[in-house]
């Protein structure tokens, strides 16, 4: 078992939860959840320890996010087919195609770095790190539902 399956599974994520997660209201309230927990971090300087609950409340609605939406039962939007990619990917990784995994390795290291980046900035407060960090991170992020979009698209799996 890879450390998504794992991660997926102590989320809670069931064909059920996979179906709300594709909702797109699912999809772009956990990219809204970026700046809600940025500004979490850096608050440490403003309320001190305080600045975890709101870092608390955040970490609570991304792990309840997948189960709040309706579910997606015939995925038609473009975050949706990312989704429902995205768990064709976890069910099975030898589907994917050649090229696929050379792109999966450039938004890994893209998101790394972003991630790096980030969390140098959250730590030295420094504005131009954690904005560019943030930013790579979504990329990277958007370009992978992007892809995985286009794989669900062309299995012509029916849901």
């Amino acid at each position: 078992m890879s450390l998504l399956d794992r991660y997926a599974r102590m989320a809670g994520m069931s064909d059920e939860a996979w179906r709300r997660h594709a909702n797109p209201w699912s999809v772009w309230t956990r990219f809204a959840a970026i700046p809600p927990a940025i500004l979490a971090i850096w608050s440490r300087t403003w309320i001190g320890w305080w600045a975890l609950v709101p870092l608390a409340v955040v970490a609570l609605w991304l792990w309840w996010n997948p189960h709040a939406f309706a579910p997606i039962d015939k995925p038609t939007a473009w975050s949706s087919k990312g989704i429902y990619g995205e768990r064709m990917w976890m069910r099975d990784r030898t589907r994917i195609p050649q090229g696929f995994s050379v792109v999966q390795r450039i938004w890994t290291l893209n998101a790394v770095a972003g991630f790096a980046m980030l969390v140098y900035g959250l730590i030295a407060l420094h504005a131009w790190p954690t904005v560019s960090g943030a930013a790579l991170i979504v990329l990277g992020q958007l370009w992978r539902i992007d892809r995985l979009g286009i794989l669900y698209e062309q299995s012509g799996e029916e849901p």
